[in-house]
């Protein structure tokens, strides 16, 4: 039986307990706003340099915030700028022992490992396998089968004999890494460690080895191990090395050879960089083709046909041999259109419905369906060609012919649509919740963190790389995720923001302005130019936001009497931007004012432009373009007009 006094000791054990329990919540609580400024004040003295600071800032976070894992990730790192191996392995292991779930723990048992591999290898071997088993799709994985490898290299590496399970298991572990990470970052280390461990290594184990040294610039180091696995059956990683080191001779001898004897060893992709270096390196188209007996012929033959004068003809020939090609599609989409410039309506809507049907996915897809639409004007069929522009702009809402389509159902003549855009900040590209962690790291500014927390999401790594400043980068890498989603999302996601951002409004408009031009387009024409790279330069010296010859800019600078230094001037955003809009004027005036003249003339040249305008037989704008003899200009024109449409689309409303 408890008495009273024992139940009133108990009671006031627990109360005191509770009270003690009070107080440690109230010592250790702190309040969001506190909690941010100390993360802040750390990453501030991280960025800094001031390594010892950060480290006892990033300890004051509150264990009850959701910052704590990234404080104590962080306080890793300091420890790891400070040499402080011990400290830096002891966060790692805080990390991952209390917070095993947390999407940090993968990488700091990665980063632990790395740091035990050659003083503690036992624990560091059960780290690498926690993460091939736990987290078997990240990047993580992949690094720890190399590690794996190089563990059980390096336990065998003082005895006379190996046992031959041990080598197979290295061997697999290093051959695992290179076939899945051919590039990493410790892909050369996977060669160089698995020729030191062994010389029984299979023919297609060389030529792995092979493929990396050439990505890493080791060219002649290459091509030796491509000996042990035999060139003529890899000629084509052998011509990319010789490409490199030079050898023009070594490049078409084998790209000739490759292609008469071994092209079935080679895939489509590395068929076709291998007969543009043969290419580059003025070897004969002619010759090539009559050499071509399997893979990569329809390539060839639709780089000849390119050039052909009866493009109908040559066309038609490679679609016969070659109906489920690659270049399929793009041959049956120019036969179609020499049916309608020779005025065979009846024939071009039955190629045209053929072509939609038998590749609706490819890239030319929506200039045959906006074609059908021109046709089916002419015979004022309402429905149908309204139907067919409606179907590019909702299939297609971001390709050129979908500005087309915009043009022909509005009823508009003039190209510009226009001079305006309603500027809007690239933003966090999907919307959240505030209590989401990755928010708050976003709000903080700690982007390497969020870039790390996001894992394989492109438009994630574009917006960081954008929030750096680096907008080159971060648009390409939005645009590639973007062309990659066969279903586009709808103009206001923020995504698109990342794919054509606006850059430079200020100094763009004021010199679109004072030159007469059209601002949207100027924006589009220098994104297409540069990607905003302001120190961006071509092979042949094109230079700056809006790649600006140097010749071509004295001229300018003469004629507008601007007054700048040339070629100093062309690296300056602002003069770079200056004249490349009075070079636009230039052109379009002499142009007689035709802005889709002009933009052809800053890719193709005056005079170029003038002769097709004189020698080409059309009737309007879509049937100027298709027919420009230089598809390298012909493709920046619609680039240029795409981009200006999708700058529109996203930034003024319309659609």
């Amino acid at each position: 039986m408890i008495t009273w006094d024992k139940r009133a000791r108990i009671t006031a054990g627990c109360i005191g307990a509770l009270l003690l329990a009070v107080l440690a919540i109230a010592i250790l609580y702190q309040p969001q706003s506190k909690t941010d400024k100390i993360y802040v004040s750390a990453l501030e003295s991280y960025y800094k340099g001031d390594y010892q600071n950060a480290y006892y800032l990033f300890s004051k976070i509150s264990l009850f915030s959701n910052l704590k894992v990234p404080a104590i990730y962080h306080r890793a790192e300091c420890a790891r700028m400070l040499r402080d191996e011990i400290s830096e392995i002891k966060h790692y292991q805080l990390l991952f022992n209390n917070y095993p779930n947390h999407p940090l723990s993968i990488r700091a048992r990665y980063l632990a490992g790395q740091k035990l591999i050659n003083s503690k290898p036992k624990p560091a071997k059960d780290y690498f396998e926690y993460i091939i088993k736990n987290a078997p799709d990240t990047d993580y994985s992949v690094a720890s089968e190399y590690y794996l490898g190089y563990l059980l290299k390096n336990k065998y590496k003082d005895e006379k004999i190996v046992p031959v399970s041990a080598k197979d298991e290295v061997q697999s572990y290093f051959r695992h890494y290179l076939k899945k990470a051919p590039y990493g970052t410790l892909a050369l280390s996977a060669v160089f460690n698995w020729l030191e461990f062994t010389n029984d290594i299979q023919k297609d184990d060389y030529v792995l080895m092979a493929n990396t040294c050439y990505l890493f610039g080791k060219y002649k180091k290459s091509l030796e191990l491509l000996e042990k696995a035999g060139i003529n059956e890899n000629w084509t990683i052998a011509v990319k090395n010789y490409n490199k080191l030079n050898d023009i001779e070594k490049v078409k001898q084998l790209t000739e050879l490759g292609l008469s004897a071994y092209s079935n060893y080679a895939g489509e992709d590395e068929l076709i960089d291998v007969i543009d270096i043969y290419l580059s390196k003025s070897g004969s188209l002619d010759k090539l083709y009559s050499l071509s007996h399997g893979q990569g012929k329809d390539y060839i033959m639709s780089l000849k046909c390119a050039k052909e004068s009866d493009k109908t003809s040559c066309y038609s020939k490679l679609y016969l041999q070659f109906p489920n090609g690659r270049f399929s599609a793009d041959a049956l989409s120019n036969i179609f259109f020499s049916k309608i410039k020779s005025k065979n309506y009846e024939d071009a809507i039955k190629i045209g419905r053929d072509h939609l049907n038998k590749f609706p996915e490819s890239n030319s897809a929506p200039m045959v369906m906006f074609w059908l639409g021109k046709i089916s004007e002419k015979t004022n069929d309402y429905e149908e060609y309204t139907n067919y522009y409606k179907n590019v702009i909702t299939r297609y809402p971001d390709n050129y012919y979908a500005y087309r389509a915009y043009l022909r159902l509005k009823r508009l003549s003039n190209p510009l649509i226009t001079n305006n855009l309603n500027v809007k900040p690239v933003l966090y590209p999907y919307k959240y919740s505030r209590r989401n962690l990755i928010i708050k790291l976003v709000e903080l500014g700690d982007y390497d963190l969020v870039d790390e927390l996001t894992g394989d999401d492109d438009f994630i790594r574009a917006w960081v790389l954008y929030k750096k400043g680096d907008y080159s980068r971060s648009m390409r890498i939005a645009r590639n995720a973007m062309a990659e989603l066969k279903d586009k999302p709808d103009k206001y996601d923020l995504r698109w923001r990342l794919v054509y951002p606006v850059i430079y409004y200020d100094e763009i408009s004021k010199y679109a302005n004072a030159a007469g031009n059209n601002l949207p387009l100027m924006m589009a024409l220098t994104r297409e130019e540069s990607y905003f790279d302001p120190l961006a330069q071509s092979a042949v010296g094109a230079s700056g936001l809006m790649q600006i010859m140097p010749s071509t800019a004295s001229d300018i600078n003469s004629k507008y009497n601007l007054g700048f230094i040339i070629p100093m001037a062309l690296f300056n955003p602002s003069h770079n931007l200056e004249l490349g809009n009075y070079y636009y004027k230039f052109l379009k005036e002499y142009l007689e004012g035709y802005d889709v003249s002009a933009v052809a003339a800053y890719n193709g040249g005056i005079g170029n432009v003038r002769t097709w305008k004189s020698s080409l037989q059309y009737n309007d704008t879509d049937e100027f373009v298709e027919q420009i003899p230089y598809s390298e200009t012909k493709n920046y024109v619609k680039k240029v007009f795409g981009c200006y449409w999708n700058y529109i689309r996203i930034y003024s409303g319309n659609q």
